[in-house]
């Protein structure tokens, strides 16, 4: 499994997503709220969401 960490910042924007990539899920939550929930998706539409957002990540 492998681990990212993507951010963003602005005046009106402040995030942070981890992202936990495993052969058959994606898990993304907001990496300041560590107990909060997750979202799972296939690994292909992550894949397609990536893609998609013209960033590789």
């Amino acid at each position: 499994m492998s681990r990212s960490c993507f951010h963003a910042h602005t005046e009106l924007l402040r995030w942070s997503v981890e992202v936990a990539a495993h052969p058959a899920a994606a898990h993304i939550r907001d990496s300041k709220v560590t107990d909060g929930p997750v979202l799972t998706v296939e690994p292909a539409t992550w894949n397609a969401f990536v893609h998609g957002s013209g960033t590789a990540l």
